[in-house]
């Protein structure tokens, strides 16, 4: 790989789809904030004596894309909610772009994933084989997805402390995210950094055959792997809700939930949101569910943000995030209760829109809470997260905001639950007991980070026809009912 071509933009704001859903195309907000950071990224990069490729992978180059980003947003009559606290220097200065951007707080993402197609069978589906990978560096771009990259673009490449690995909606033996996958790469880690880092989801699948043979599956599973929670999709293959409250959805919420109850691992990750038009991903489901199963936590994946609606403030007949407010302020538990939502994607997707980014983070913490907010990046799709955890380390709701919806300042202290305290918390963590062996000296990572032979990119389609052709056969639910 040529370590001298230029990497692209740190702020990664092109449009990009974990295969889930077709991205919106670049605003023309964000397409001038592109523009003018990369002009501005030449211009900073001569003036210090750097390379565009040194610049462009440092601190500095993530501070000019956010500025720029800024510096649209008001022109474009926007910024009014949300805005990046980033100060002029921090373009220029190591010191001030550390300070805006970095960080040494706990940082547990609860939304990872990987590809591994060692020992699957040849004809075997190639999950996400679509995707545009490359430039990883790998002849074979399935290799692009490996634990080996995994580890590069979460331990290495970004702050992340620890991830859980979530399961995707394939069955069977080809499924190249298996539970068996997913041991090799915690194994991996613990060998690199010490135990602790990574922690496994079981994937549950009961709408699968027989009832009866998936439960039993999941009590194998948990007594074979240290799994600390489930996943479900409760919109594929078949459709369903963890409450059963639909006469049209198979009925076997109530006995998944009986199941997780009896095998003592409490919390159900569960995908809600980006449902390519099938209501089964809806997360009316969780108020009900919540409210009759008090001591098991509910994670909504994705907080049921949809890619084709513009969030705004609550609407009490609103699609997207607006679903999983009304039915956790209607049926659930309310503000610090069992219901948790994760930001997998949908941060990244409402990041270059900084007052539609600000009204989704302030409703989420208005209806589940500060302490039930949960960081996650769904990457590897999006290659390295540093530049959304570098985003949300500098995102700001406006007094404004705050005064006239009720949304709450984001202070550091609420980041820093948000990042990785809230997750520690659900899942027992101890940090203080998370190894040490691969936090690196900030100063370190940022001249490795320069110097890497990887560029700023992002690992999923991002076009409607490879979003067609890469995840139609295993996400059928793209495709629409």
């Amino acid at each position: 790989m040529d370590r001298e071509a230029e990497p692209g933009l740190p702020i990664k704001l092109n449009p990009c789809s974990n295969g889930e859903f077709v991205p919106r195309p670049s605003s023309k907000v964000v397409r001038e904030a592109r523009r003018r950071a990369r002009a501005d990224s030449v211009e900073h990069a001569r003036r210090l004596g750097l390379s565009r490729r040194q610049f462009l992978l440092s601190s500095m180059g993530a501070a000019t894309g956010l500025l720029a980003l800024n510096a649209c947003a008001k022109e474009s009559g926007g910024g009014r909610g949300g805005a990046f606290s980033v100060p002029p220097e921090a373009a220029t200065e190591t010191t001030a772009a550390a300070d805006a951007l970095g960080g040494a707080e706990l940082i547990v993402d609860v939304q990872t994933h990987l590809l591994d197609y060692e020992g699957l069978a040849a004809d075997a589906v190639d999950f996400g084989s679509g995707f545009p990978q490359a430039g990883c560096g790998e002849a074979d771009p399935r290799r692009c997805f490996s634990i080996a990259h995994w580890a590069e673009e979460l331990f290495v490449r970004s702050d992340t402390t620890m991830v859980v690995l979530s399961a995707i909606p394939v069955v069977g033996e080809a499924n190249p995210l298996s539970i068996e996958v997913m041991q090799r790469a915690r194994d991996t880690i613990d060998e690199l950094c010490g135990d602790g880092r990574v922690l496994m989801q079981g994937h549950a699948v009961p709408d699968v055959g027989p009832v009866g043979a998936a439960l039993d599956r999941m009590a194998e599973i948990a007594e074979a792997h240290p799994i600390a929670a489930w996943k479900v999709y409760t919109h594929t293959p078949g459709g369903w809700f963890l409450d059963d409250h639909d006469p049209e959805g198979v009925p076997i919420g109530e006995a998944f939930l009986a199941q997780v109850e009896a095998l003592g691992i409490p919390i159900v990750a569960v995908h809600k949101g980006l449902s390519g038009g099938s209501r089964f991903a809806s997360p009316v489901d969780l108020g009900p569910a919540a409210r009759a199963h008090p001591d098991l936590a509910f994670v909504a994946y994705h907080s049921g943000y949809e890619s084709g609606i513009s969030e705004g403030p609550f609407d009490p007949a609103g699609g997207g995030v607006d679903r999983l407010v009304r039915t956790v302020s209607e049926a659930g538990p309310g503000p610090g209760g069992n219901v948790y939502a994760e930001l997998g994607t949908t941060w990244r997707a409402v990041m270059g829109a900084p007052d539609e980014a600000a009204h989704v983070l302030g409703k989420l913490l208005v209806a589940v809470g500060e302490d039930n907010v949960l960081w996650g990046t769904d990457s590897i799709w999006y290659g390295s997260p540093q530049d959304q955890i570098q985003a949300f380390r500098a995102f700001e709701i406006s007094t404004e905001f705050q005064d006239r919806y009720g949304y709450p300042a984001l202070t550091p202290a609420v980041k820093a639950k948000v990042l990785g305290g809230n997750a520690a918390r659900l899942y027992g963590v101890d940090a203080a007991t998370v190894s040490s062996t691969c936090r690196f000296d900030p100063g370190d990572l940022e001249a490795a980070r320069q110097s890497s032979a990887l560029p700023n990119r992002t690992y999923g389609p991002v076009s409607a026809s490879q979003v067609a052709s890469t995840f139609a056969r295993e996400h059928p639910w793209v495709m629409g009912p």
